[in-house]
């Protein structure tokens, strides 16, 4: 029997009560009618306005950000999942409106995320990291995102190897959107199936062993 994943939907800066804010309440409601993951976390995070990688980090990791569980990052929150996935295996990712640099703003800088002052991405470490298998990552981005420009998306998708959803006119995605939420159940079947044929291959070769 395998366990149900838990969902963490990350929050972008700013955001002093979270259920107040953009869609993240109402896709922690359409995930819990579903009921096709253990848990949905949504929380206010500390630091909300500067939203510095030294706080959330660790605030992610007590909320139980792990092998079974799907990250849904928004805006600072994709950002912080990039991080997170460098040292840290999830289930997997839904990275929306996502940046790599700190795009000339003093404050995204003194965030502590991006390079220099963050060090260098890590790309191939967050990729393996995410699922099993690796590579469990999705990257939703609008064509009129008047803070991220969508080069910035595309840049993260090519360097992560993985697919860019584009949703046209969508902004900074300050709505709820029903590509969140097939971005979401895609990233969960995946990381579903890749822990099952790793759990498979684990229990085949204690046979072999034995």
């Amino acid at each position: 029997h395998q366990e149900l994943m838990r969902a963490i939907i990350v929050p972008g800066n700013g955001c002093t009560d979270v259920h107040a804010a953009n869609w993240y309440a109402w896709l922690e409601r359409r995930l819990n009618q579903d009921g096709r993951f253990e848990e949905v976390v949504l929380r206010t995070m500390p630091d909300p306005v500067r939203a510095r990688r030294a706080v959330w980090i660790p605030f992610l990791l007590s909320l139980g950000a792990d092998c079974q569980c799907v990250l849904i990052g928004h805006s600072s929150g994709a950002v912080a999942a990039m991080r997170l996935l460098e040292d840290q295996r999830l289930g997997g990712a839904v990275l929306v409106s996502a940046c790599h640099s700190d795009l000339g703003e003093p404050s995204e800088a003194a965030a502590g995320y991006y390079p220099p002052s963050g060090g260098d991405w890590l790309w191939t470490q967050m990729r393996a990291n995410a699922g099993a298998a690796g590579g469990n990552i999705r990257v939703l981005h609008s064509d009129n995102d008047p803070f991220i420009p969508l080069s910035e998306a595309q840049h993260v998708a090519e360097k992560l190897d993985v697919q860019l959803n584009v949703a046209p006119g969508h902004s900074h995605f300050f709505e709820p959107y029903e590509g969140l939420v097939e971005a979401v159940y895609s990233v969960l079947i995946e990381g579903e199936q890749q822990a099952l044929q790793s759990s498979s291959a684990n229990g085949a070769d204690k046979i072999h062993r034995t």
